[in-house]
């Protein structure tokens, strides 16, 4: 049977975000420019300032282009540090003083961070020699529209060998070549590691061959600030990270009513299954663990066969692909249908006991089974999964794999 999950979290978490950044955005007051007057030289000074900044102290709305400058009507500056101080890195801006020491001004290219806090902090000498110096603060603009790509697998996880780095975006991304150039997936030891574009929301990252045992990966986001469609920024710059476990791949041959379990290239077991009825069969091809379930309910009406059956207690369910294919415990047919006939509507079926059983095929599969591990269906009259339907890209070959890169 194939069973489908709504899933709620990422709306949230936009909303947590978004609500996050509200608290930063300026408000106009009729100069234009965001709401900020960003033209030298800006206020009027407290007597004794001989240091002129630009955006002013406390201004809100600043462009990412700026314009950022720090300049002296006589005199030189002598140092001008530009520092976003809410970043965990504190990331400097940039830039270099006039030949003349009057004034400083970002290197060519610059842009600041949008929806951030900057301090300026500058030294000056006048004509006399005497040192003064000047503090400032301003934030950028916060863009009316972000994005942000939710991924798998989960930061520090071990997975199986058959992980595919996958970002679901929650806005159409037009710049893709943008978005792709800021996201590197690198690994300990090294492969090379291409991304390829399922449409405009969806890019899953893999290599070559399956993971070897013990790799390490680091994926590095830098999508702050990039605009991956007209107006609509990114808001994620983090590093996360995962380990790849021991091998397992299970090969279910549909039409000898078998599953072939190996680790590490050597036979565990082979356990008698059920798949796909003739009418409802199930997907040939690669598919890749991706949720791991106790317990769950699986409805037919949410896949398409209507009141067929409503099993609110299926036991250790392995989700294979998002369309609804499982890999789960079956208690409800009879002992005898398991390495005999199919069955299913879809799914692969093991041997359980009402609640699941750690001592049934089901339960011993389930407890040596990782997020990450490769199951293949072969000789089922149905057609291959598809590479988007779960984490089904390893049923493409690397040649049009890579051409599905914006990169290339």
């Amino acid at each position: 049977m194939r069973h489908v999950w709504k899933r709620t979290g990422h709306a949230l978490a936009v909303a947590a975000l978004m609500a996050g950044l509200a608290g930063c955005t300026g408000t106009g007051d009729g100069r234009g420019g965001g709401g900020i007057d960003l033209s030298l030289p800006g206020k009027a000074r407290a007597p004794g300032d001989v240091i002129r900044v630009s955006p002013d102290d406390g201004g809100k709305g600043v462009p990412a282009e700026g314009p950022v400058e720090v300049r002296v009507d006589s005199g030189r500056l002598e140092r001008v540090t530009v520092v976003q101080v809410e970043d965990a890195q504190r990331a400097e801006v940039p830039g270099e003083i006039s030949e003349d020491g009057l004034r400083w001004r970002p290197k060519e290219g610059s842009r600041l961070a949008l929806a951030a806090k900057y301090s300026v902090d500058a030294v000056a000498l006048d004509g006399h020699g005497r040192r003064s110096a000047r503090h400032t603060t301003f934030t950028t603009v916060v863009p009316e529209h972000r994005f942000i790509g939710y991924f798998k697998p989960e930061n520090r996880s071990t997975v199986g060998t058959g992980m595919i780095v996958s970002f679901a975006f929650n806005r159409a991304v037009e710049n893709r070549e943008a978005v792709q150039r800021a996201i590197k997936v690198t690994s300990d030891p090294p492969v090379e590691v291409v991304g390829h574009w399922f449409g405009k929301e969806r890019l899953d990252f893999r290599p070559a061959e399956y993971w070897r045992p013990g790799t390490k990966v680091t994926v590095d986001l830098a999508l702050r600030d990039v605009e991956g469609a007209p107006g609509v920024y990114g808001i994620q710059s983090k590093r996360v990270g995962f380990t790849v476990g021991r091998s397992q791949v299970s090969v279910v041959d549909a039409a000898e009513h078998t599953m072939e379990v190996r680790r590490d290239g050597e036979l565990l077991a082979t356990l008698p299954i059920t798949a796909g009825a003739p009418k409802t069969t199930t997907y040939n091809g690669k598919m890749v663990v991706t949720e791991l379930y106790d317990v769950t309910r699986m409805n037919g009406a949410t896949v398409g066969f209507g009141g067929e059956y409503d099993i609110k207690d299926v036991p250790h369910a392995i989700r294979l692909t998002e369309s609804g294919t499982f890999l789960h415990g079956n208690y409800w047919a009879a002992p005898a249908t398991f390495g005999s006939a199919n069955v299913s509507h879809g799914c692969v079926g093991l041997r359980d006991e009402k609640g699941g059983s750690s001592d049934s095929p089901a339960g011993w599969f389930f407890d040596r089974t990782l997020v990450g591990d490769v199951v293949e269906v072969v000789n089922s009259p149905d057609r291959k999964v598809a590479p988007d339907n779960g984490l089904g890209g390893w049923n493409m070959a690397w040649e049009e794999w890579k051409a599905g890169s914006a990169l290339r």
